[in-house]
């Protein structure tokens, strides 16, 4: 097939994007490089910077593509409740062009990656798809209003969609070459690369936000998934949408580990001791999420493969210590 990656120099687009060519696909990228850099864009890979807001520019009624993987977006929960504009912009303002270019272009294959957030603080865990949708940060609301949109759309035209919710995806995708793709985002928010930020001196010392939460240990409780266990989720639903119909599928493992077992993890893996500065609360942050991913396994065929929180940390350890 002929495939669309919007954010596909990301972590999570390029590891797909990576996956893609593997399975024989012709990919475009296009990516706007507001947050990444090109550096884990694959080789060979056709990759045009624009921002998603102008994919009509590229997402043209001949240019012959079959289905779009949209990753592209805003993805910090705590900015967006500072700078909600820019998540409305770059998440549903964006998604929304993309959308109308797909039903010009006659292009009727999409999978959204979508995000735990919209369910805000659970009523009941693990989460299901069924579960009520609350967010509690602006990130949440427009990923929220866009799952919506995409259900209004397969209703409406010759269309299907499968939204991926992610929980708390890490690690590195080894590609098998001697190359790895991890994160690499400007500004980085993610507890695992930031602590391994401050292991190996790149940063002074570790802001722990909020240890007052109602669990275990006061600190924010998350499911961890592996990159290359969530990637390989988007190629089984590539393969498995349908006209008229927009699935959602929870990905995570169905454990959760709080921030204060997650940099034990790290500190095992890495050996190095490092400072941790208690710091507040940011806006937006449930006490705790994690998934039931058993929808996706029954009808996607998808296991996740690398589920201990060690082994995603010495992933994510390989490349920080590689990365440039």
């Amino acid at each position: 097939m002929k495939l669309l990656v919007t954010g596909g120099a990301g972590f999570v687009g390029a590891t797909v994007t990576r996956m893609l060519i593997d399975a024989g696909h012709e990919v475009v990228v296009v990516d706007d490089l507001s947050r990444n850099d090109d550096r884990q864009i694959p080789n060979g890979v056709k990759f045009i910077q624009l921002r998603v807001q102008n994919v009509a520019e590229v997402l043209t009624p001949g240019a012959g593509f079959d289905a779009v993987l949209h990753f592209a977006g805003l993805i910090a929960a705590g900015e967006s409740m500072e700078h909600p504009e820019w998540h409305w912009d770059n998440n549903t303002r964006a998604s929304l062009a993309l959308l109308d270019a797909m039903r010009a272009a006659d292009v009727g294959k999409l999978v959204f990656s979508s995000t735990a957030a919209v369910y805000g603080e659970p009523t009941g865990l693990p989460l299901v798809e069924t579960a009520p949708t609350n967010p509690v940060n602006t990130y949440g609301d427009t990923k929220l209003a866009i799952d919506r949109a995409i259900t209004t759309f397969t209703r409406a035209f010759p269309f299907g969609a499968i939204s991926l919710r992610y929980f708390n995806v890490a690690g590195a995708h080894d590609c098998g070459d001697g190359t790895m793709i991890g994160e690499r985002h400007d500004p980085e928010t993610h507890l695992i690369p930031l602590a391994l930020d401050a292991a190996i001196g790149r940063a002074d010392k570790l802001s722990l936000f909020g240890d007052d939460y109602p669990t275990p240990d006061g600190t924010c409780v998350r499911d961890y998934i592996h990159i290359t266990d969530l990637a390989r989720a988007h190629l089984l639903a590539l393969d498995a949408i349908h006209p008229g119909e927009h699935k959602i599928y929870n990905l995570g493992n169905g454990i959760g580990f709080s921030n204060l077992q997650v940099i034990e993890a790290i500190r095992e893996v890495t050996g190095i001791p490092f400072e941790i500065e208690n710091a507040p609360r940011r806006p937006g942050d449930p006490a705790t999420l994690y998934a039931s991913s058993e929808l996706a396994q029954r009808e996607l065929g998808w296991t996740p493969e690398k589920p201990d929180i060690v082994e995603i940390v010495r992933d994510a350890w390989r490349f920080h210590q590689q990365r440039g």
